[in-house]
């Protein structure tokens, strides 16, 4: 297998391998033309989108700073917004649904290093892919961890730490975030 394949497979890969770090130089330079143009140019920003998404869906807005380390595994669905800061760590696919949405410095991490220090040591990391489903809310500076999947109506609080898997229509939060009440 290739390192890329390894990566996208959620097994441990050697980052530093020549096509994906070609790959991140892409998203990295298709990132600072987001992220540098203009307010008035929506038109191009989206075109920029379009290019660094694996699929944006129709309405999709991001506010820049936006950050992300490939782009192709991004899938967001129709109405999509994410505000200021945006993070998004797509080693492995991120998928969102229809009508979510971000509160500023929302993080969103696929990736991940192995607890082992020997591996760890050797550069080796690995990912696990993320799921969000329809109308959910992320507040302002929530963090998404690996392999995590939230159940469409879900709304995850300001600043929660997700450390599993959230249920549909529940309100989420703390560090690690915690159901809170049902919707």
């Amino acid at each position: 297998m290739t390192e890329k394949e390894k990566m996208l497979a959620g097994q441990l890969y050697k980052a530093w391998d020549e096509e994906l770090v070609h790959e991140r130089m892409r998203a990295s330079q298709l990132l600072y033309n987001f992220n540098q143009s203009k307010v008035t140019e929506e038109h191009y920003r989206a075109q920029i989108l379009q290019e660094l998404l694996g699929y944006s869906g129709e309405g999709t807005y991001i506010e820049p700073s936006f950050q992300c380390d490939y782009g192709y595994n991004i899938k967001v669905g129709d109405g999509f917004f994410a505000n200021y800061n945006c993070v998004l760590l797509d080693v492995c696919p991120i998928t969102i649904g229809d009508r979510v949405l971000f509160g500023p410095n929302v993080q969103v991490y696929t990736a991940t290093h192995p607890l082992n220090k020997k591996e760890r040591a050797n550069g080796l990391e690995s990912g696990r892919p993320i799921t969000i489903g329809d109308d959910v809310w992320v507040g302002g500076s929530a963090v998404i961890n690996p392999g995590v999947s939230i159940g469409e109506g879900a709304v995850i609080g300001a600043g929660a730490v997700v450390t599993r898997d959230v249920p549909p229509d529940v309100f989420v939060g703390g560090n690690p975030a915690k159901i809170i009440k049902e919707i």
